[in-house]
């Protein structure tokens, strides 16, 4: 009994210890951890590659193999995200576990399912709105820039999502890269407002996914080039306070309520 107790604590131990690991990289701002969220950044981007490649080899024995490997890599990190939870039930009302569960489940059934691993351009957008992204951003120079970047990433990630979505409900089927250009260039002239008709989606689906892109592309267009022609903050240090960022127009700090003067070209 004494032995199986002693078992029970030190297989408990080593729990605890892979779990406060675990969290030290998925979580924290050490060289490490951010090393190790790029690596993930990147096998996302690969993940994102093997879906625009996906019609050019679904025939063939290789794409199985690649979709399981990559279904058991997405498995392995829902295991682990479990594992860093402090709230179960919390994270299980998470948009992101029900979109990995999404793409898990395309992965594991590729002939059931269409493939909705473009859906995996939302962990990059989540990075980008992390506090990794920001020291990465700073550390590069460009903090300065960090609002253009931000609107930059919401924009394409946006972009992609449609594009990816219409690709795979309307065009993944149409040989070669004249299924994704379509979808795209359908996305592209939707989210602009362009609208040459050309090109245009069936049935009610297609009337739906047009109004949500016109919507929702629109207002993440003007932010962009809001962001780009005037950014929505400036960096000057309040000489009281210290708060780093104010809006372009700001007299008075709004921490403290010193005045500011903010250099300006006067437009």
């Amino acid at each position: 009994m004494a032995e199986q107790t002693h078992r029970q604590k030190s297989g408990e131990t080593k729990l605890n210890a892979l779990r406060e690991r675990l969290r030290a990289l998925y979580l924290g701002t050490s060289r490490k951890a951010i090393q190790f969220q790029v690596a993930m950044a990147v096998v996302d981007l690969a993940i994102i590659i093997f879906f625009l490649l996906g019609p050019y080899f679904s025939a063939g024995r290789t794409y199985l193999i690649i979709d399981y490997a990559i279904a058991a890599l997405i498995a392995f990190e829902l295991g682990a995200r479990v594992l860093i939870a402090s709230n179960l039930r919390r994270w299980l009302t998470r948009p992101m576990t029900w979109v990995d569960i999404a793409i898990l489940a395309t992965l594991l059934f590729p002939a059931q399912f269409s493939n909705f691993a473009f859906l995996r351009a939302f962990r990059i957008w989540s990075l980008g709105q992390s506090k990794v992204f920001t020291l990465l951003i700073k550390r590069a120079g460009y903090g300065e820039w960090e609002d253009v970047i931000r609107a930059c990433i919401n924009f394409l990630t946006f972009l992609f999502l449609v594009t990816g979505f219409v690709y795979t409900a309307f065009f993944y089927h149409q040989a070669g890269v004249e299924g994704f250009v379509d979808a795209l260039y359908f996305t592209v002239a939707t989210i602009t407002t362009t609208g040459f008709g050309d090109i245009t989606l069936p049935g009610t689906l297609g009337k739906l996914t047009s109004i949500v892109t016109m919507i929702f592309g629109i207002s993440l267009f003007v932010r962009l080039a809001q962001a780009i022609v005037r950014p929505h903050k400036v960096v000057f240090p309040c000489p009281q306070c210290g708060l780093q960022r104010h809006d372009a127009d700001a007299v008075h700090c709004k921490a403290c309520g010193h005045i500011l003067n903010i250099p300006d070209e006067g437009n």
